[in-house]
């Protein structure tokens, strides 16, 4: 841009320039430059200082003063010869300073230098903030990635690793209504027994407090024994076990550590202002169950859902009537079977027993281990379990065997072992219908162990078919 209030200077200047291939814009005024100026930013200026209303030396320092053209280079170009104005125009901040009349080449010289130089100077300036946006975007997408860590942290708070895998293969963002897959797996279910009589005698922290502590412990046990909690039902626990061929026999380990846990717990239940130990009924079953979202667009669950899963409850609800604390089905013992003969196919210990009955052979499993001797390095679990009954649950079609587990620690066990073989007469009493002699055989039993719950409900169930006591509704399962 070409600044002078002289046309002749002007077209001088344009001639000159425009051989050298620039293009020109001419003011002939302090505030006609600065007009032009901001309309279309020039590469360079060159300005004459002595002109009407407002000279070079006032335009300099507005344009130094503007953001968007203070860095755009000015010769001053002025008859102007003494010191006095030379010093000015570099406190001003001019680029430089030539004199009329100019020698054209110093002038062109000197107009191509500042160029380059300019160009040099804005081009180091865009490398360097290029460099800047580029570490900004590196701190900004580690950052971005630190941050979805967390919310993944925290989201598998609320959605299982297990699960996540399932429903979002591609990451949390890939997660769509109807995600679903099909496999065979285990469930457990876990209720506390009184829960709501406990939490009326307590303020709401106070329960919230155990309740949590509790849910820690049998988390530990869960997840220790290849599981995981699907979800809390209140005082319930809904848990899956997934590991290949091992699930059914995970789940059963996890059920019998939970009630050994669940024994430390109660043993400091003064802190939580407990006056009474916990009690925990469990049912496990296994079969094939679909994983997957539920819900709607706006609002959706992880979760799994089957057969498998309504068995499960139903089993966790039958603990209530037949007194245990853990019932599993037949197909829960008969995959924890296969896996025990897999692992080890010559051990004694890992077959499960037969005890044969009078008239028919029942198989009813006493003890098992999943460790032998040859694998010490496996857990060893001290657990027994006994076929108590052939059920259909409420809402089932096919009636499915059922059996009790319980841990060696409790304080019935060894007497539920050694009074084995006239349980099995009993069991075989009642199911040949000699309700007599099965009666006679539990009464027997209740003698040697009066805390065995089976025992006690099958003598109201003997009494009942011999017209000894009404009829109760509830120890009809079917």
């Amino acid at each position: 841009m070409l600044v002078d209030d002289e046309p002749d200077n002007l077209t001088l200047l344009e001639e000159l320039l425009h051989m050298k291939g620039y293009a020109t814009v001419s003011a002939q005024s302090g505030h006609e430059a600065l007009s032009l100026a901001r309309a279309s930013r020039p590469d360079l200026i060159l300005l004459d200082i002595m002109m009407p209303e407002m000279d070079g030396f006032d335009v300099c320092e507005i344009l130094r003063k503007d953001a968007a053209l203070q860095t755009v280079p000015i010769i001053f170009l002025t008859a102007l010869d003494d010191d006095t104005s030379r010093i000015r125009g570099l406190e001003i901040m001019a680029d430089d300073y030539l004199t009329k009349p100019f020698n054209s080449r110093l002038l062109l010289a000197k107009v191509e230098n500042i160029l380059q130089l300019s160009q040099m100077r804005a081009q180091a300036v865009s490398s360097q903030f290029n460099q800047q946006v580029r570490e900004q975007s590196k701190r900004q997408i580690a950052a971005a990635w630190e941050a979805n860590e967390y919310l993944s942290e925290k989201f598998q708070l609320f959605v299982p690793e297990q699960i996540l895998g399932r429903i979002a293969p591609q990451g949390i963002e890939s997660i769509q209504l109807g995600n679903v897959t099909e496999e065979e797996l285990t469930i457990l279910f876990c209720d506390i027994r009184g829960f709501t009589a406990i939490a009326e005698s307590q303020e709401a922290r106070e329960t919230f407090e155990w309740l949590n502590a509790f849910f820690t412990k049998m988390n530990d046990c869960i997840t220790s024994h290849g599981g995981f909690i699907d979800k809390y039902l209140g005082d319930a626990i809904m848990a899956v076990f997934d590991k290949p061929n091992s699930h059914a026999m995970d789940a059963i380990e996890a059920a019998v550590a939970m009630q050994e846990s669940l024994q430390k717990f109660n043993a400091s239940r003064q802190k939580y202002n407990l006056e009474y130990p916990l009690n925990i009924g469990t049912g496990i079953n296994t079969g094939i169950g679909m994983i997957g979202t539920l819900g709607s667009d706006r609002r959706m669950d992880s979760t799994v859902i089957g057969d498998v899963v309504n068995t499960a409850s139903r089993l966790e609800n039958l603990t209530k009537i037949y007194g245990c604390q853990i019932i599993v089905s037949e197909n829960a013992i008969v995959h924890a079977r296969e896996f025990l003969n897999n692992i080890s196919p010559n051990s004694k210990e890992s077959l499960l027993l037969k005890c044969d009955l009078e008239a028919e052979t029942q198989e009813t499993i006493i003890s098992t281990s999943r460790a032998t001797a040859a694998d010490s390095d496996l857990p060893r679990n001290n657990y027994y379990y006994r076929w108590i009954d052939r059920v259909t649950p409420r809402g089932k079609q096919q009636a499915i065997e059922i059996y009790e587990i319980w841990s060696a620690s409790c304080p019935d066990s060894e007497a539920k072992q050694l009074t084995q073989v006239l349980f099995d007469k009993g069991i075989q009493g009642w199911q040949s219908e000699r309700f007599v002699a099965a009666l006679g055989y539990f009464q027997q039993l209740i003698q040697q162990n009066p805390a065995d719950t089976v025992v006690s409900f099958y003598i109201n169930r003997c009494q009942e078919k011999l017209g000894l006591i009404p009829a109760n509704k509830s120890s009809e399962i079917i």
